[in-house]
């Protein structure tokens, strides 16, 4: 755990707050039209920052090490959150203002802008990984965060993305994971599907989630292929392309009932990660 990053307490004095009337003010230039996604994609991963809302991911993001830019919270809150702040500048506003900014009603309380880190190499991701997420054309921010926090919960401890996936630090996503996209390491894949047998190099096998090429009953997947097991997901709708199913060690499937053809793909991994978590197929 970082050093001075302070956990909430209670009794810590809050930091000095600077107070904001001006919606067009050029200090709360991070937290701009954050409903914006086409802005925000071209502002945030560009210029290395990205936007965490809520007292709880706020002091996640602390733990794990995030450098903070600046924090914006709600004036009637200030003595609760403003020590989040700590060497951070701390801007306060009305709710009218926080929405002008923002484009939404921040019902949290707070936002805080921090600085992004360099992301790993995937070799660096794949060598501390025991359990491994793979995603393939997963756009939907919900469905990432969703995703990251169903690793963390379920004990799959690294996830690699193909270049076409969302960005896991995009407000939304970070939200829905309830911070554990700070904690599971992760990194983009490229080039892509080439670099999938590096998954395999490092020991991994490599399950495809798919009703085609031959998929066999998640549940039967032996304990061999349980020790260390990869599972790659695509999108909604078109699944997995041919060439990642070309590039798994297996495609397994997860049995639906009452003519139900598929789940959501976050809902479908956190089925599959259990799974495979077992030592033993059923």
């Amino acid at each position: 755990m970082p050093v001075g990053h302070n956990r909430g307490v209670p009794d810590q004095v809050p930091s000095p707050v600077t107070p904001i009337a001006d919606p067009a003010d050029e200090r709360l230039g991070d937290y701009r039209a954050l409903t914006d996604l086409a802005l925000r994609t071209r502002m945030e991963q560009p210029n290395g920052l990205f936007i965490a809302e809520g007292h709880q991911v706020i002091s996640r993001a602390l733990r794990a090490g995030y450098r903070m830019r600046s924090l914006l919270i709600d004036a009637k809150r200030a003595d609760q959150l403003a020590h989040l702040a700590e060497d951070a500048p701390c801007y306060t506003a009305g709710p009218d203002v926080l929405e002008s900014v923002t484009g939404f009603h921040v019902h949290r309380g707070a936002l805080a802008s921090f600085h992004r880190r360099h992301l790993p190499q995937p070799a660096e991701v794949l060598a501390a990984t025991k359990r491994l997420v793979v995603l393939e054309g997963i756009n939907n921010h919900t469905n990432i965060g969703a995703i990251f926090r169903v690793a963390a919960g379920l004990g799959f401890d690294g996830v690699l993305l193909a270049p076409d996936c969302a960005d896991p630090l995009y407000r939304r996503s970070v939200r829905v994971s309830m911070g554990e996209v700070f904690a599971v390491p992760y990194t983009y894949l490229d080039p892509w599907p080439a670099g999938l047998e590096l998954i395999r190099e490092a020991g991994f096998t490599l399950h495809g989630l798919s009703p085609s090429y031959g998929a066999i009953d998640i549940g039967a997947v032996p304990a061999a292929e349980r020790e260390r097991p990869a599972l790659m997901f695509g999108a909604e709708g078109p699944g997995l392309t041919p060439a990642a199913l070309k590039a798994c060690d297996r495609t397994v499937v997860i049995p639906m009932y009452a003519g139900v053809d598929s789940l959501n793909v976050a809902a479908a991994t956190a089925v599959a990660c259990w799974e495979l978590s077992q030592a033993q197929p059923r």
